[in-house]
């Protein structure tokens, strides 16, 4: 009987969370927007007539027409083939560092806070320390040292993002455990780790997924700022940052366009279509904020 109680109760809140969540239009457009996205990004590539560093000699800098749908590049390259393998590598960058920023910080920040004592002391001193220098003057230093490729960028934004996540992760712990659920779990003597991973982090996981959505978004700006500067995604593989990269000068600005203007459209589209998603889990999580239409 409790368990179908636990069971109903938790139906009951995962529709209402999506009620919520649905009541959001921004929110629900930015979802579709990014379901769309990568689709196009992860399912069209295989069929595409050119591959992303396949040159064609007869056309340098050619206009879209019939055989390239958005035209080339100065070098010849097929600007939809580009597009489409480098938004693949942009949002893999955007994902996966920001799961290993997670999986570094969520469970640093949770026992620093449990804990407390010498753990917390060298656990959040150690994440100051991180939080005092410029994050991007870091980053490019660090990808300098190690050199510019899609893993040595992948990495740096992940391990330089977990102060973040602990931090937070931090703070919410200290508020959960002093709750009453807590008080009794310990009392009727819960283990350590059943307390942890059973009574705190779920409660505590809410405001970690909505700032996932915003840290993806920030790394895909972080590795489209290193690649743009030349030190991220490396050609001849493109990301929409070092395609941007490449369509610097005035000629290509004002008489190519099609060059630069789909990865720009693509990354500002994607950007915030994660914007929009993030605070559309915001409003749904947080019961006393005012739903959103």
């Amino acid at each position: 009987m409790a368990k179908a109680k636990t069971n109903s109760r938790k139906k009951t809140l995962f529709l209402n969370f999506m009620q919520r969540f649905g009541h959001n239009r921004l929110a629900v457009a930015g979802l579709f927007a990014l379901i769309l996205i990568a689709l196009i990004v992860t399912i069209i590539p295989p069929f595409l007539p050119f591959s992303q560093e396949q040159i064609d000699p007869l056309a340098f800098g050619a206009s879209p027409d019939g055989k390239h749908l958005l035209g080339t590049d100065d070098v010849g390259r097929d600007v939809l083939s580009r597009l489409l393998y480098g938004g693949r590598i942009s949002l893999f960058v955007g994902i996966v560092s920001t799961m290993l920023s997670v999986a570094i910080g969520i469970p640093l920040g949770l026992m620093a806070a449990y804990f407390r004592g010498k753990f917390e002391t060298v656990t959040m001193r150690l994440a100051d320390i991180f939080l005092s220098f410029p994050n991007i003057i870091l980053i490019l230093f660090l990808v300098s040292i190690f050199g510019p490729s899609i893993f040595t960028v992948t990495v740096v934004i992940g391990v330089l993002g977990w102060p973040f996540f602990a931090r937070l992760m931090f703070g919410t712990v200290l508020s959960i455990r002093e709750k009453d659920y807590i008080e009794g779990a310990v009392a009727i003597g819960e283990k350590q780790r059943t307390i942890l991973l059973k009574y705190i982090l779920p409660n505590a996981i809410a405001p970690i997924l909505i700032q996932i959505t915003f840290r993806i978004a920030s790394a895909i700006i972080i590795e489209s700022s290193l690649s743009f500067l030349g030190l991220g995604v490396q050609p001849p593989a493109a990301s929409w940052g070092n395609m941007l990269y490449n369509a610097q000068s005035i000629t290509i600005l004002s008489k190519k366009i099609w060059i630069w203007l789909p990865p720009g459209l693509f990354l500002v589209l994607t950007i915030l279509s994660m914007n929009f998603v993030g605070n559309g889990l915001r409003d749904a999580l947080d019961p006393k904020t005012k739903i959103r239409t």
